[in-house]
């Protein structure tokens, strides 16, 4: 099992970025499909980038394309969420998960229930 900690949310204004990051340790696979989702109070839980950590693809929900980056440290073990840009609407408790099948990012990785390894979270708070 891997071990997920994120850190890096906070309040900022709209129109601000933060970067968060996700730090990995434990059983650490060589490769899997990681991934940023993000929960606001009464909303359902929605997948907001992930990225294959063998072959480095990326895939974004299209609310998020071109504001935010998903990349990777792996000297580190650590996922990072670039966020520019951003809106109100971008409020949320923000979690990163891994799924040791690699091959999630390329068919559901949007789906929660496909991750097995998930973090507390870190809140996000945008204001207008």
């Amino acid at each position: 099992q891997v071990q997920l900690v994120e850190s890096g949310g906070g309040s900022v204004q709209a129109g601000g970025s933060l970067n968060l990051s996700c730090a990995a340790s434990g059983h650490i696979y060589s490769r899997y499909c990681m991934g940023w989702f993000r929960q606001a109070p009464g909303k359902e839980r929605e997948g907001v980038a992930a990225i294959d950590t063998g072959g480095r693809s990326a895939n974004y929900r299209a609310s998020m394309k071109g504001r935010f980056t998903i990349s990777q440290d792996n000297a580190k073990n650590t996922l990072i969420l670039q966020m520019n840009s951003l809106k109100p609407e971008d409020s949320a408790m923000y979690y990163c998960a891994a799924a040791i099948e690699y091959a999630i990012c390329y068919y559901e990785p949007f789906s929660a229930a496909e991750y097995r390894d998930w973090g507390q979270g870190t809140q996000v708070t945008v204001s207008s």
